[in-house]
């Protein structure tokens, strides 16, 4: 094409101040919902199935529960409850229960990573520390449920009787075990029936009330129903978790 030659191309046509206005809109509503979206996601739960009040924790625990003494237990899937869980945590429940090797809340009540809260002791009584991690629990990750688990034939709590009654203390640290569970033997030594498992029970409903009554956290979330702190009895030849009225 020489240079004199005009090419028959069409111009480019300028683009309209409205055209370059709904442009800029546009890009701008896009940006602001990424952003919106970005913080939405940032402030969502891991879990929101476990957004729970404190009475629909007690029964989806329960529900679990029942499930694994029926031997149908849900098969979880751990990898995408790993990846979920990296940036935080919101569990249904916190449980106290007794450092036995044959109890695992997780498999007794058939739950995931990220669901349970649980701090474990042999004899499952709560200590200055056990307090402040279920204050935790509920003032940071707003757990609306505590159970305090004790279970059958409990070696610590049986061990302490044998102390008492010998006035023989364990050695090593094993007698500030004796110590904590020791009013719960005196309490339930008057008691007819089995003296172990008066003393299993009581020594749960004991550790229910110091939770209740712990202040200033626990016990603001009691009254202003926010938590329930129930007790149970883990029963090791079924599996089944027996609720305490």
């Amino acid at each position: 094409m020489c240079e004199h030659c005009s090419p028959n191309l069409p111009h480019p046509i300028a683009p309209s101040r409205r055209s370059l206005m709904l442009f800029a809109a546009s890009a701008v509503g896009m940006l602001l919902g990424d952003r919106i979206a970005d913080a939405t996601e940032a402030k969502a739960p891991p879990k929101p199935d476990n957004l729970l009040s404190p009475d629909a924790s007690l029964k989806r625990l329960m529900e679990g529960n029942a499930r694994y003494v029926q031997g149908v237990s849900r098969r979880n899937d751990f990898k995408q409850e790993r990846e979920a869980l990296v940036g935080g945590q919101n569990p249904y429940a916190a449980v106290l229960t007794c450092a036995d090797s044959r109890i695992a809340p997780e498999y007794a009540f058939d739950s995931g990573l990220g669901d349970l809260f649980v701090c474990r002791v042999a004899g499952n009584f709560a200590s200055d520390e056990t307090v402040a991690s279920m204050e935790y629990a509920v003032a940071v990750l707003n757990t609306p449920l505590i159970l305090v688990l004790g279970h059958d034939r409990c070696g610590a709590v049986d061990a302490t009787m044998k102390s008492l009654k010998d006035d023989k203390p364990p050695p090593g640290h094993i007698s500030s075990l004796v110590a904590a569970l020791a009013p719960a033997v005196w309490a339930s030594s008057l008691e007819s029936g089995d003296a172990l498992a008066n003393a299993i029970r009581q020594n749960v409903i004991d550790n229910v009330n110091k939770f209740k009554s712990a202040t200033p956290i626990l016990n603001a979330a009691v009254e202003q129903n926010k938590l329930k702190v129930v007790g149970g009895l883990y029963r090791l030849d079924t599996g089944r978790v027996d609720l305490l009225n």
